[in-house]
Order: structure tokens, then sequence, then C-alpha cells
């Protein structure tokens, strides 16, 4: 098998143009997809960090209204022990004035 003599400068011609290449054309592709992994992850952490803001406002919301509703949930029921214990009043009637 016989090796083209021109087939050496060739190659060595193509591996040169394909260095040039990968550094002028994939070298600042390569760092626009980094940097927009960044902004991207910048992001994602903006939002996480107010969705826990988010969470801890809403659980003190909750924890609020859970203890009016347990709070209120006892007042209300004494108030009406209360009221069923009361003599219950009658009722007379009244004339209506025309």
């Amino acid at each position: 098998m016989d090796i083209n003599p021109l087939l050496i400068p060739i190659l060595g011609i193509s591996c040169g143009l394909l260095a040039i290449f990968s550094g002028a054309i994939v070298r600042p592709w390569l760092k626009l997809k980094e940097r927009q992994m960044e902004l991207n992850a910048n992001n994602i952490a903006e939002k996480a960090a107010q969705y826990a803001a988010d969470k801890g406002r809403l659980e003190e919301r909750v924890a609020v209204l859970e203890r009016i509703i347990t709070d209120q949930g006892y007042s209300l029921a004494k108030e009406i022990e209360e009221l069923r214990s009361l003599p219950p009043k009658t009722v007379t009637p009244q004339r209506e004035v025309i």
C-alpha cells in the first residue's frame, strides 16, 4: 500500500485549520453557554429565595389563623354553654303601629 506524498501536508494543514476553527468558534460558543448557565443558575437561586420567603410568610399566616380558629372555637363553645344556662325569655306580642 502506497501513501500518497501529498497526503501528509494536506493532513497537517487540516489539523491546523481545525485548531484555528475550534479556537475561533467553539471556545467562544462554550463560554457563551457557560455564561448562560450561570445566569440561569442565579435566576433559579433568586426564585428559590423568594419561594422560601413566601413559604415562611405563609407558615406564619397559617399559624395565626390556627390560633384564631382554636381560640375563637373555645370562646364560642363557652358562649353557647352560657346561653344554655340562661332562662328562656318570654316574648310578649307587641302591637304594630301604622
